[in-house]
């Protein structure tokens, strides 16, 4: 990994290339996972190997994923970040439902200081789910419970998540928003504009589904790339995104040890100019396999 890869998160710095823990829990983000053991292996592989922003949610699970990344971590690292989302609810059959009541942000701030035993959550990402996609909306009343939150020191910085940039701007003027977390890939690009005003602003800008999503992508572009750098389709994915701009902090995650081990390796990984223009192809309308 690139020791010098790194951008500022709130007020801590973190390399570029960390870890998301979503799926440590078991099949749909739900339950505990097929093997315990194996999850704590890669957290605690992850840790070992550098990783020092590690991304979850109390919502993971519930519980579940936060109660194994305190059992393999704690006591944390001091350069390790945490951070957690808020905004939702599981239900008992696994439907994640809005949660955004004064009342239920702040039962999920202590459910996470619990189940990750803090004293403050470093940063957490108020995650909007007033759609499936980003939907407008006004989020004022949502950013003052956590502005409250942060002035008791129970939060110590504040993100968004699932925003369109009419949110973000609004974020920005009620709070110091420190990151924001959206849906984001090589084909994914809507929020283009929005990581350069981010960039020049000195915003973290966290992508998610960094290959496609739950249906990975499948470009022969991207395939072709690969092959010729001898590397993963999802490392070429990963490399793109961490030359795009500086101020993107990448999480891909895995329950595998293999897989944790090659998305670290695209840290080393450069792209050429011209693979970049290919790659950059695919967000254009370039043929796609299916």
């Amino acid at each position: 990994m690139v020791k010098s890869d790194r951008y500022t998160l709130g007020t801590r710095t973190v390399r570029r290339l960390g870890y998301g823990a979503m799926q440590l829990a078991g099949p749909g983000v739900f339950g505990p996972p097929k093997d315990r053991q194996g999850a704590l292996t890669v957290l605690r592989e992850a840790v070992a190997s550098g990783v020092d922003h590690i991304d979850t949610s109390d919502y993971y699970g519930p519980h579940i994923t936060n109660q194994l990344i305190r059992e393999a971590l704690h006591p944390y690292p001091r350069d390790l970040v945490i951070v957690t989302k808020l905004g939702a609810r599981r239900g008992k059959d696994g439907s994640w439902n809005p949660a955004f009541s004064a009342e239920d942000l702040k039962s999920a701030v202590h459910d996470n200081l619990r189940n990750l035993r803090l004293d403050a959550l470093e940063v957490a990402n108020l995650r909007i789910m007033f759609g499936a996609r980003p939907t407008e909306g006004s989020i004022e009343a949502q950013l003052a419970v956590l502005a409250e939150l942060q002035r008791q020191g129970l939060i110590r910085h504040i993100g968004l998540s699932n925003v369109t940039a009419k949110q973000v701007a609004e974020g920005r003027a009620l709070a110091t928003i420190v990151g924001v977390q959206n849906h984001y890939n090589l084909a994914h690009r809507v929020d283009d504009a929005l990581i350069d005003e981010l960039a020049a602003a000195g915003v973290a800008y966290v992508p998610f589904f960094p290959l496609g999503g739950f249906t990975p992508l499948q470009s022969t572009v991207l395939s072709d790339v690969a092959r010729a750098l001898g590397a993963t389709p999802m490392q070429v994915a990963l490399a793109w995104l961490l030359q795009r701009a500086p101020n993107l902090l990448l999480i891909p995650g895995t329950s595998s040890v293999e897989h944790l081990r090659e998305n670290l390796a695209a840290a080393d990984l450069k792209l050429s100019g011209d693979a970049v223009t290919k790659l950059n192809q695919i967000a254009t309308g370039s043929p796609k396999a299916g």
